[in-house]
């Protein structure tokens, strides 16, 4: 893999130092990957995820949202009812 391709792809500027510090630390995780490959999994099953995991996600329970005075208490700028931001948009 080519460092320097994959800086301009990502539009980084890398000093010729970092390149090669870069290019070692890709040459050892792809090493990495390739011992990884030499281990027997022909029955091993694919999985997404080690652990038995199902929708760890809390229950939809529908509640008041919270007050409009104590949302906007802490606010450094509001207008009247409304967060006030700078405009973004030109």
């Amino acid at each position: 893999m080519e460092i320097g391709h994959v800086a301009l792809l990502a539009r980084l500027k890398l000093t010729d130092d970092d390149k090669t510090l870069f290019q070692s630390q890709v040459n050892s995780i792809i090493a990495y990957i390739d011992t990884l490959n030499e281990l027997e999994t022909t029955d091993v099953e694919p999985t997404a995820h080690v652990l038995p995991l199902r929708n760890v996600f809390r229950e939809d329970d529908p509640r008041p949202s919270l007050p409009r005075e104590k949302a906007l208490q802490n606010t450094p700028e509001k207008d009247g009812r409304f967060y006030r931001v700078p405009k973004i948009i030109e």
